[in-house]
Formats: C-alpha cells, structure tokens, sequence
C-alpha cells in the first residue's frame, strides 16, 4: 500500500512538471526568420544619410544671379548624392563667419532660424532610397521620415501641378513660427517669410551652379503637405528640381 502511495506522489509530480513546462512556452512559437526579415523592412529608417560635402565652383555668383530662371519641365534623370547635398547646404547648411565661428549659408533673424528643410526624392540615389528625409543641417546628414515615392502626392497638394511630380527631387521648406515669434512677437512672422526667401533663392542660385532648375512653388494646401512630410510646421515653399528637359 506503501508502494503505490509512492508511485501516485511520483506519477502527480511528474505530470506537474509537464504542466508547467507546457505553460511556459508562447502559444505560436518564434520564428527567428520572420524576425530578421521584418527587420529588414525597415532598414530605411536604420541610418541616416552622411551627405557629399559641397565642393562646385563652376560659375561666378554674378554669372549665377544672370542667368536664374524658374524651370518647369525636367528630364527623368535623378539626382546625384553631390547634387542633393550642395542643395540642401546652400538652404541652411552651416557656413564660416570669421569674427562669430560657424554660422549659416543663409541668414536669419536674430539667429532664430524658424526653418526645417525637407528633401521629397523620388528616385532612388546611391545610397538612397526615394522618400521624405529631413536635412540635419550640423551634421550634413538627411534623417529619414517617409519611405516612398510621395512626388504624386506633392503634386496633388499643389493644385495639380504636375511638373512636381516629373522632377526627381522637391526641397520643401516648413516653417516653426514660434522660433523667431518667441523673441520678436508678432512682427517675428514678417522676418519667418523674409527667411524663406533668403533660403530660396541660395537654393535658385545652386541649382544654376549645377546646371539643374528649379522654381519656388507657393500654391498648395498646407495641412496636406505638412502631412506628406509628417511635420507639425507650416510649408511654405515646394521647389521642385532636376536637370532641365
């Protein structure tokens, strides 16, 4: 009696174990494949984009400020990494100021500078892939926001403007009012616009360095292409650009 006592202790200890054991395991195992490939899927967001440092020098200012025009038709051609690069830094890039250390290439109201600077690609660059990047002006770098190509899109929130779409690469610039409103109240909206204007026309003038067009576009819906971009700011200037058809 003693003896089978004994095997039913041993016998319940056992099937607790099993129990235990069985509950411990996730209902639909793992499969460290499908990890791995999931992940891949996002390696857009996995780094961001050191840019070429900017290096052209085949025009004068004065052979640029002649002959600027705004461009509406654009080859298919993408744009190379130099390209991109050179463009973004004439916008907001960091410059030398000998008496103050590094400064801008673009100046600003008291410094505040209210401007984000947006890159819409859509075709895939070396090392790039189409989509929506924000440029990091102090480490020359583009920081992934949007994976896609989103040129139609941009094109629709114009008012269907569709040169937007056919150039291969739009520079959007958006707006943080509070920036220069903060210090200069109310009338720190004028010197926002009057920075944007500075921007654009840094980016009209690198883009005849380049021998690329471009135009400064105001008219589209502002909540839409805040959206494209997924922006809390305020767009206030699409400016398509390409190698001119």
């Amino acid at each position: 009696m003693k003896r089978l006592w004994f095997v039913c202790l041993a016998l319940l200890f056992v099937t607790g174990l099993a129990v235990l054991s069985t509950g411990c395991e996730p209902e639909h195992p793992v499969n460290d494949e499908e990890v791995i490939e999931a992940g891949n899927n996002n390696d857009f967001f996995d780094q961001e984009i050191v840019l070429a440092e900017p290096g052209v020098d085949n025009k004068t200012v004065s052979e640029a400020l002649y002959e600027r025009s705004s461009e509406r038709n654009f080859s298919a051609g993408g744009l190379s990494p130099q390209q991109a690069g050179n463009l973004l830094w004439a916008a907001g890039g960091v410059g030398v100021d000998g008496v103050s250390g590094a400064t801008r290439t673009a100046p600003s109201a008291g410094g505040t500078y209210p401007l984000d600077i947006y890159l819409v690609a859509g075709v895939d660059m070396e090392g790039m892939k189409a989509g929506v990047y924000r440029y990091d002006y102090e480490g020359h770098v583009l920081l992934p926001v949007a994976e896609g190509d989103r040129r139609d899109l941009l094109a629709a929130s114009a008012l269907d403007q569709t040169f937007i779409a056919e150039a291969p690469a739009a520079v959007v610039l958006v707006a943080y009012y509070e920036r220069t409103t903060g210090r200069y109240g109310e009338r720190g909206e004028r010197y926002v616009h009057m920075d944007a204007g500075y921007a654009s026309q840094n980016i009209y003038l690198m883009a005849e360095e380049l021998e690329l067009g471009t135009v400064a576009v105001g008219a589209f819906d502002d909540v839409e292409v805040a959206d494209i971009l997924e922006t809390d700011g305020v767009p206030l200037k699409i400016m398509p650009v390409g190698r001119v058809d």
